[in-house]
């Protein structure tokens, strides 16, 4: 049984706003991400996981609990990252955490540290005045630092510079190689693509593809970049049977389409020409779901 079961949901704002008929399992131990535009409605879906909002029909189970109806015995499950952080009345990020800790029951702060320091976060600032930076870091600790079983993250990363992001990506693989179930929306293709096993992608509400991040990496139809010796190498490779997805005559360049199937054909064919250079134009997650858009 998934860990996270997520059935035909339903929450409709109108006008073609909300979720619609969206269904979707997260094994445990799985990094799910979740990817799509602004107002494809990831926030709406994460909100009703968190049981912050009412789905109009459908339901999530996580763990066996019923998000809605059992949402307060859920949420001492749950390390959550919001959307839009909004923090309480605390003077400083040390005593907000501190108060979580609380909530939470924690009385080992090691773990919490242990971030802190990671992503270069001066705690002790005052909470109101702190750069949207320094607040997404404080809520990154505030979730991470009970060392809960499933992570829920609404654009964890929004706010932090490359570096940052960069950390915070080592830490996700950390929690992965720890068994952690993680459910993470981004418009960072990506930070997905290097901590997700699968992928789904939302537009206008609805799901329009799952995938393994493994099959994306791997697939079986590549496209080769080379450029010619001379421009006679060039022309005379053009007259070649393969399917060419571009020719530059200026530059002595292609781009060339291989299936797996054709690599041998390809490479025996190039033994018959000089050539400058030969690369792979490597296909990723962001192209994949380009073809969608």
């Amino acid at each position: 049984m998934p860990l996270i079961e997520i059935s035909n949901i339903t929450k409709d704002y109108k006008e073609g706003r909300g979720n619609f008929d969206v269904s979707l399992s997260i094994e445990k131990g799985e990094v799910f991400g979740f990817v799509g535009t602004n107002g494809a409605g990831k926030t709406t879906l994460i909100r009703q996981m968190m049981g912050f909002l009412k789905p109009d029909s459908g339901n999530i189970k996580i763990g066996g609990l019923d998000a809605w109806n059992d949402a307060a015995e859920i949420k001492k499950r749950i390390g959550y990252i919001p959307g839009e952080i909004a923090f309480p009345d605390a003077p400083t990020g040390t005593e907000f955490l501190r108060r979580q800790a609380e909530l939470l029951g924690l009385t080992d702060m090691s773990y919490a540290d242990y971030i802190t320091k990671k992503l270069q976060l001066d705690p002790t600032a005052n909470l109101k005045r702190m750069s949207k930076g320094m607040k997404q870091k404080t809520a990154i600790v505030a979730a991470f630092m009970a060392d809960s079983e499933i992570l829920i993250m609404d654009e964890p990363t929004t706010g932090l510079d490359p570096l940052m992001r960069a950390e915070f990506v080592d830490i996700l693989n950390d929690e992965k190689k720890k068994g952690k179930t993680m459910f993470m929306s981004s418009h960072m293709f990506e930070e997905v693509e290097d901590t997700c096993d699968k992928v789904a992608l939302i537009k206008d509400g609805k799901i329009i593809a799952v995938k393994s991040t493994l099959e994306i990496k791997h697939n079986q139809d590549k496209v080769y970049k080379l450029e010619f010796a001379s421009v006679d190498e060039y022309l005379r490779f053009t007259g070649e049977s393969f399917d060419f997805a571009e020719q530059r005559e200026a530059q002595n360049q292609v781009l060339v389409n291989i299936h797996d199937t054709e690599i041998d054909r390809f490479l025996s064919v190039l033994k018959g020409y000089k050539i400058k250079f030969i690369t792979e134009i490597k296909y990723s997650l962001e192209k994949y779901f380009k073809t969608f858009y």
